[in-house]
């Protein structure tokens, strides 16, 4: 049985955009029969805003996106992340790195477009695990990468990214002792039963590094879906700079879930026209086939 996840993180408030693969992500599970899982990735501790999590129970619950089981917190799972860590420890598959992002920028021959940053040149991957007790300084754990897999994209077909040029050797426990997202969002996946991963076509580059994990850890990797992001009319990413696209700003404006999912469904291309609609109503018109290649580009003008 398919096993899909929401996975949102309380660093801010859902938007419009998170919604839209939120449902994609729903209805591709329920479609098939299955079930769907809640897991709330709150590692990033800086970022975590206070009534965040409470926000996303409730965009949850309005646009009728239920989920089975308790909602899993990442940050309960840590004595799994740790094992995770030691596991990949005893066979030198990672390295302790003392490097820093500007140490790594400087290095490089030439900057890398995109989230990545420039690829790790390599400064520490001389070193072997027991160095680790030497160095007297703060270290990442950073895994070492031999090799790029590739993988059969449920929206985009065949997918191949070098990992030598999209980032290198790769962090998987930061230097102030909390694991990176790379290690806990595989960790994660697998104690739940994940099976369909369906998430935002920026986290492509993630992929390979995940099958790396599921492949080190001898854990079950799931099938990947990358949809198109939804961006402003500047054809960016949405953000504050283009008007407030918070779904907590349309509940209080008044505005009906039924109508958000109505517009969404019609950005999908599963209805003519973005008429007011509910998520199990449109089960049986769910289908990738339909949903543009291109990124959605949202204008607030449909939801006022």
């Amino acid at each position: 049985m398919t096993t899909g996840r929401l996975a949102p993180s309380p660093t801010g408030a859902q938007h419009l955009g998170n919604a839209r693969t939120y449902l994609l992500a729903w209805l591709s599970a329920r479609s098939q029969g299955g079930t769907i899982r809640l897991r709330v990735e709150d590692l990033d501790t800086p970022r975590n805003k206070p009534d965040a999590v409470g926000q996303l129970f409730d965009d949850f619950a309005r646009l009728g996106l239920d989920y089975d089981g308790p909602p899993v917190v990442q940050s309960a799972n840590l004595d799994a992340h740790v094992a995770a860590l030691e596991s990949l420890r005893r066979r030198e598959l990672v390295y302790p790195c003392t490097c820093t992002r500007s140490d790594i920028a400087t290095a490089a021959a030439a900057p890398h477009a995109g989230d990545e940053g420039p690829p790790y040149p390599g400064t520490c991957a001389h070193r072997c695990v027991a160095d680790a007790a030497t160095l007297g300084r703060p270290y990442a754990w950073r895994f070492r990468v031999t090799h790029s897999p590739t993988f059969t994209d449920g929206f985009r077909g065949p997918t191949a990214i070098d990992l030598t040029q999209a980032g290198g050797d790769f962090v998987v426990w930061r230097s102030y002792h909390a694991p990176a997202y790379q290690l806990a969002v595989v960790v994660d996946d697998a104690a739940i039963g994940v099976t369909e991963v369906l998430r935002g076509d920026d986290l492509v580059p993630s992929t390979p590094r995940q099958l790396l994990m599921y492949e080190s850890l001898n854990l079950a990797a799931p099938a990947f879906t990358h949809v198109p992001l939804v961006v402003g009319t500047d054809g960016r990413r949405l953000a504050k700079r283009h008007g407030d696209t918070r779904l907590q700003t349309y509940w209080r404006r008044g505005v009906a879930p039924e109508t958000v999912l109505g517009t969404l469904a019609w950005s999908c291309g599963w209805l003519p026209a973005p008429v007011p609609v509910t998520a199990r109503e449109l089960l049986p018109l769910f289908t990738l086939a339909t949903v543009p290649r291109t990124p959605w580009v949202a204008d607030e003008r449909w939801l006022k």
